[in-house]
This record gives structure tokens, sequence and C-alpha cells, in this order.
């Protein structure tokens, strides 16, 4: 997995690309070489108001543009500013299904100046296939990806991606 990093940190420095175009190419990085990886994503905070807004991705479409903090995975990483690893999406009460072969997710918090600004989300359609390597890999890119944002002066991903 550190060569997929390396690659990922690559791919966003390539500065002439506008960033959603190169979060965007990050998640087919991460789909097409993970196997587990079925759904690739970026939720950011919308402005001020306490909600995520869906942003680049790759895998099947989803309903859900908008999360509320709190509500879904993402909501509660939102809130909780920590690493959530769901072995099994149907042991969790408070999951927001996108779809019915989801079996495992992972959602890692993307930090800009100490303040957490989004996350990368990862579905899976493999049950409990998230291991430490998974979590290492995803919290280097949530990194580059605020290095990404910082270089850019991007200061709400929501709008501006």
């Amino acid at each position: 997995m550190n060569a997929l990093l390396n690659r990922s940190q690559k791919l966003l420095a390539e500065s002439e690309k506008h960033p959603s175009a190169l979060l965007l190419e990050l998640c087919g990085l991460l789909q097409a070489e993970v196997p587990h990886y079925d759904w690739v994503g970026f939720y950011f905070r919308n402005g001020n108001k306490e909600e995520l807004k869906l942003g680049p991705y790759v895998g099947d479409p989803t309903d859900h543009t908008i999360i509320p903090f709190g509500k879904g995975i993402c909501g509660q990483v939102a809130v909780s500013n920590s690493n959530f690893v769901v072995p099994d999406v149907k042991a969790q009460d408070n999951y927001i299904a996108c779809s019915i072969h989801v079996k495992a997710e992972i959602v890692v918090p993307i930090f800009v100046g100490g303040e957490n600004i989004g996350q990368i989300d990862i579905d899976s359609e493999t049950a409990d296939p998230f291991t430490d390597a998974d979590i290492e890999l995803l919290e280097g890119v949530a990194a580059a990806v605020a290095t990404l944002l910082e270089s850019q002066g991007i200061s709400d991903p929501a709008a501006e991606l």
C-alpha cells in the first residue's frame, strides 16, 4: 500500500489540473488498485452548515448528496473527528444504506488547519475487508488531500470543488 500512497501523492501534486479533477482521478486510482474499494468518494463540510456535501466520487450513484452531522457513518465522523471502520454495516444502527450490496465501510477525516473539513469514504461489497494497511493508506491520502487544498487556497471545498 506504500506504493499506492506514493502514486496518490504524486497524482495530487499535478498542479496543472483542477483540484476536483485530481480528486476524481484519485478516487478512480484507489478503486482500481484496491479490489475491496467498490465506492470511493469525498464528502466536505457544506460551508458553515452542520452537514456534509458530496464531492468527487467513483462507483454507483448515490442519493446521499447531503448528510447531516451525526447521521450515518460519515455524519458521525464529522462530529467525532476520528476514523470509523465498520466491518459489518448491518450491525450499525446509524448506518445510511447507499446500496444493498455494501457490506463494510471506512471513513477517514481530512483536517486543514486542525479543522475537520471533510472525509474520504470507502464502501466495500466485501465483508470485513479493512485492515491497518487501509487505515494507514487512507490517513496518508487524507493528509495529501489536505496539502492540496491548502496549497490551492481552497477554504470551502464543498463550494469550490
